[in-house]
């Protein structure tokens, strides 16, 4: 498939990708959106809040919508996506991963970049219990990794599931982690870093026996959290390895559903693994788009609907 055509250019301001990070991160507001939670038990009586909007009139389309690293489903990107799709005859499901929706979840696992089994665990419920016929998938930074990992890894994708779009996704975890470590993002990944130990010191209230002080005492690092807990707590060996198993590149070439991948080229988080140009134009599915400008989740645009949210209503309304 050729690499697609970019037709995004912001304002001035907005060209810079840290702004436009920072800026859609911690100053966007996103209003008018009106969310029902419903709670889910996963096969191992843990559970997921998702949180639901919707179209005026009924429909048969929805979108699942995936956060990123300590994300949630009242992000403003993510309220951004569902109101564009309940704007264009689309429900809308925003999936807050384990223990991101205000409550620790119950088992030692919680979520990371290819936790694909609690995706299927939504999509199976969506499935069992409401009527949709056509779903589509949107998923940001880590949330889109978990998407194209899932489309690629499973040969038996439900027949519903017609298309995805993914945003400023690092689909090459170790340079990605490398990038987010690097002196020019060390704001970025200091703030990453609080967030986590301070949900590892809730986890430790639940499970001392397995999470000690000493092993608290020596996180001082994104790589460091997940040597500690990321790995050992899903079955990993190390933090390298689950990196190596959970990047969602290897997966790109066995996708079998329209995909687009959107990755910004000024995107601070995202090492040059990040934009798999030969794997786009090997696939018959997988549409890459490289815009100049957008930093990390930042593609501003007019009347504060962004260009990815934009893109992501144009490629999914042809399939």
């Amino acid at each position: 498939m050729p690499i697609l055509h970019t037709t995004y250019k912001p304002k001035f301001i907005f060209r810079n990708g840290h702004l436009s990070t920072i800026y859609s991160g911690l100053l966007r507001k996103v209003e008018g959106v009106t969310q029902k939670r419903e709670r889910i038990t996963l096969p191992d009586n843990d559970f997921l809040d998702l949180d639901w909007s919707y179209a005026p009139n009924k429909t048969n389309k929805l979108l699942i919508i995936l956060h990123g690293l300590e994300g949630n489903a009242q992000r403003h990107y993510m309220l951004g996506s569902a109101k564009i799709a309940n704007a264009n005859t689309m429900d809308a499901v925003c999936v807050n991963f384990r223990g991101c929706s205000g409550e620790v979840n119950t088992s030692f696992q919680s979520y990371h970049s290819g936790k694909t089994d609690d995706l299927a665990s939504v999509i199976k419920h969506i499935t069992d219990h409401f009527n949709y016929d056509t779903i589509f998938l949107n998923g940001f930074s880590l949330g889109g990794n978990v998407i194209l990992k899932y489309l690629g890894e499973n040969k038996d994708i439900p027949k519903e599931i017609k298309g995805a779009v993914t945003v400023s996704v690092p689909v090459y975890l170790k340079g990605s982690l490398e990038q987010l470590m690097s002196t020019e993002n060390y704001l970025y990944s200091k703030k990453f870093l609080k967030n986590l130990r301070d949900k590892l010191k809730g986890k430790q209230q639940l499970f001392p026996d397995q999470i000690k002080d000493k092993n608290l005492k020596s996180v001082k690092t994104l790589k460091d959290f997940d040597d500690v807990y990321t790995s050992k707590a899903h079955g990993f060996i190390d933090a390298y390895d689950y990196y190596e198993k959970s990047s969602s590149l290897q997966f790109l070439e066995r996708i079998k559903i329209p995909t687009l991948l959107i990755n910004a080229e000024n995107d601070s988080f995202l090492s040059k693994e990040c934009y798999p140009l030969e794997a786009a134009k090997q696939s018959a599915y997988l549409h890459l788009e490289v815009p100049k400008y957008g930093g990390h989740v930042g593609f501003y645009d007019s009347e504060n609907i962004y260009y990815s949210e934009k893109r992501t209503i144009e490629f999914l309304s042809k399939l």
